[in-house]
């Protein structure tokens, strides 16, 4: 099978994984702490028995480099535990529209943070992007389908992307690392910081609350990072950046297929319009470009290079 071509299928296939994480976050039936520390948990064994297979395992990481994972890791799982917390309130299709405001997040830190500067098209995708998230807020009162905390779900959403973009940050000190490796300490950073808040007394109940979890952590962490990497060494920048839009298309179809919830008119074109901001800053329209991606186990949002992770 020609390079490019295998490459795309691995990217697709990735990205449609990830949009499928929300079913398997509310089927699961878990709180939010409960379903991260078992995805680290299921995560880290997996990326072990990849790490070991790959000889990453040998010789280890400077304490440098191991810090600054450690420290991603913590801003990652933080991410996680607000966007699965965000699900069951705003529901997975606004949850992961608004989840995706990512790019800006990272872009508005770097300028403040860093001094990086913004030109006047990466000021108008932004813009672009918060008009989005007001339309997705706004039309709540015709959303029947979510509850009364759907505008904190939006703010979950929103402090995920933040997290992200912090985590994102710190990654950009971990370049050349392999990307493997720094996701399986990221985890395992996730399981030490987690242990203690697990509810070990009323463990999941059944097969499918357990095959979730096992879902989570094998499919999800594992086995989509391994395509996901994989695709990102075969693919051109610019094809790469477009598949992962597949993530939030498959999200919001698989929220309605399985769920029912089916956004509103104002919602739908709140996220186009967020979808298409992102697209814009992550491939330069305009003369935006967004800050260069972490090589960590989040959801992407972000340009890639070759050789390195989406987020």
């Amino acid at each position: 099978m020609e390079k490019r071509t295998r490459g795309t299928i691995e990217m697709s296939v990735a990205m449609a994984i990830l949009g499928t994480i929300g079913w398997f976050v509310v089927v699961s039936g878990r709180p939010p702490q409960d379903v991260v520390f078992w995805r680290c948990v299921f995560g880290a064994a997996t990326l072990l028995v990849v790490c070991a297979a790959r000889g990453l395992l040998r010789g280890g990481l400077p304490w440098r480099t191991l810090g600054l994972a450690a420290l991603g890791g913590a801003a990652i799982v933080a991410n996680w535990l607000l966007l699965f917390a965000a699900f069951p309130r705003a529901s997975i299709s606004v949850a992961t529209a608004v989840y995706n405001t990512q790019p800006f997040m990272l872009v508005a830190l770097g300028a403040l943070l860093f001094g990086e500067r913004l030109t006047m098209a990466g000021v108008a995708w932004l813009g672009a992007a918060f008009v989005g998230v007001v339309l997705i807020v706004q039309a709540r009162p015709d959303a029947g389908y979510v509850g009364p905390g759907f505008v904190s779900g939006v703010l979950l959403a929103l402090g995920a992307a933040f997290l992200y973009a912090l985590a994102a940050i710190v990654a950009k000190k971990l370049d050349g690392t392999p990307p493997h490796l720094v996701a399986l300490v990221q985890v395992g950073v996730g399981v030490v910081l987690l242990a203690p808040f697990a509810d070990f007394s009323d463990l999941p109940a059944g097969a499918r609350s357990w095959g979730a979890l096992v879902a989570l952590g094998v499919i999800h962490t594992g086995l989509m990072y391994i395509l996901l990497y994989g695709a990102i060494q075969k693919l051109p920048t610019r094809l790469t950046g477009s598949l992962t839009f597949i993530y939030p298309v498959a999200a919001i179809a698989v929220d309605a297929l399985a769920f029912g919830h089916r956004l509103q008119p104002a919602q739908l074109l709140g996220a186009a319009i967020i979808l298409v901001a992102a697209a814009g800053m992550n491939r330069g329209w305009g003369g935006a470009r967004a800050a260069s991606p972490p090589e960590t186990v989040a959801p992407p949002g972000f340009r890639c290079r070759r050789g390195r992770g989406v987020g």
